[in-house]
């Protein structure tokens, strides 16, 4: 079976990156078609791959203008020639299921979220941090983009969503049934410490949508020990907000990152995501996370057994909920265990005999 892999754009290492560099492990013969690819963004094993670029390689400084090339995005993925494979396996959040499919092939989408910037786009302008000329310029491609998107939706013979949030919004808004498979986990990086220390931790890439100011004004409140690890654009005015009781780490190599986790009392997850990787990492080491109420972390983490919950994104909340995490005991063991239910090994199983299964139909 002949299987090309394709991927919306490989500029950044994210959650996204890490499926594409799962399903190579899976299936190493593979191409991956890609919009753009930035290699020197990337981990130094995609240099490995037989990685595809469409003609928007070469536009001019494409890396940092990437957004404002938004409409020809379509054009670059159906310019792909995919004749020669038996089954498509498209990655996207945007743009990847849009390639050309002919008689005889079979297409399946590895859904992230129906396109964002169309379908949810006060969500996404929120994400980004976009300046009114930009929204105002945003809204003005939108309509052919949400037609396309539409269009492209009968390409595509099975659809799969990385959680029942996504499987929820796929029937929504592409009136398609999906299976659910998660994305992975490198849970086998994490181990359970019999050290444990006082403080709590965020691992977040700092954006205001992630809503860290939320844990830092719940733990001024609180005086307890907190640290936070991570980047970003709302830094500065994190900084600004904490009292002394609250670290900022910035980013962290994988190694010292385990340790973190594995220490901490309880990880603090404040944001709605559509999985959420970073609340299965933290029960990885057997610790307890601490979650907004919403999306992924619904799915993942287990009231009462390997976290809490706290049902509304205010201090008060968050405050309380951290509360009742004092005098809640844990057992590392049932929290690992729970984490390891979304390793990289189930996912790679999983989706490797979904294409066998469905390559055949």
């Amino acid at each position: 079976m002949r299987i090309a892999i394709v991927h919306d754009y490989l500029n950044q290492f994210g959650g996204a990156e890490r499926v594409i560099s799962a399903l190579h492990e899976v299936f190493p013969d593979a191409p991956i078609f890609t919009s753009i690819y930035d290699e020197n963004r990337m981990p130094a094993s995609f240099k490995k791959m037989d990685i595809r670029v469409s003609f928007m390689q070469r536009f001019p400084f494409v890396f940092k203008l990437f957004k404002f090339y938004l409409l020809f995005y379509p054009l670059a993925f159906e310019s792909f020639d995919l004749k020669g494979y038996d089954v498509i396996l498209s990655s996207s959040s945007a743009f990847a299921k849009g390639v050309k499919k002919r008689p005889g092939q079979v297409h399946i989408c590895y859904c992230y979220t129906p396109m964002r910037f169309v379908w949810r786009y006060d969500d996404y302008v929120k994400r980004e941090g976009f300046g009114s000329v930009l929204k105002l310029a945003l809204a003005f491609v939108l309509k052919p983009i949400r037609n396309w998107d539409l269009l492209t939706t009968k390409g595509v013979d099975f659809f799969i969503a990385i959680s029942k949030t996504i499987q929820d919004r796929v029937l929504a808004i592409y009136g398609r049934k999906s299976e659910v498979i998660y994305p992975p986990v490198d849970t086998q990086l994490y181990k359970i410490s019999p050290v444990d220390k006082d403080y709590f931790l965020v691992v977040s890439r700092l954006n205001a949508y992630k809503r860290v100011d939320l844990v830092v004004q719940a733990f001024n409140e609180l005086g307890l020990p907190l640290k936070i690890i991570g980047t970003g654009p709302d830094l500065k005015n994190l900084r600004r907000l904490a009292n002394d009781n609250i670290e900022f780490l910035g980013r962290q190599a994988d190694k010292t990152l385990v340790k973190y986790y594995a220490e901490c009392r309880a990880f603090i997850f404040p944001g709605e995501e559509d999985f959420g990787i970073a609340p299965v990492e933290a029960m990885s080491a057997g610790r307890p996370v601490i979650a907004y109420q919403a999306g992924g972390a619904t799915e993942t983490i287990i009231a009462g057994k390997t976290g809490l919950f706290f049902k509304e994104q205010t201090v008060a909340s968050l405050v309380e909920a951290v509360q009742r995490c004092q005098f809640k005991v844990f057992n590392k063991e049932v929290i690992r265990a729970q984490a390891l239910k979304f390793s990289k090994e189930i996912f790679q199983q999983k989706v490797k005999q979904f294409i066998e299964e469905k390559g055949k139909e």
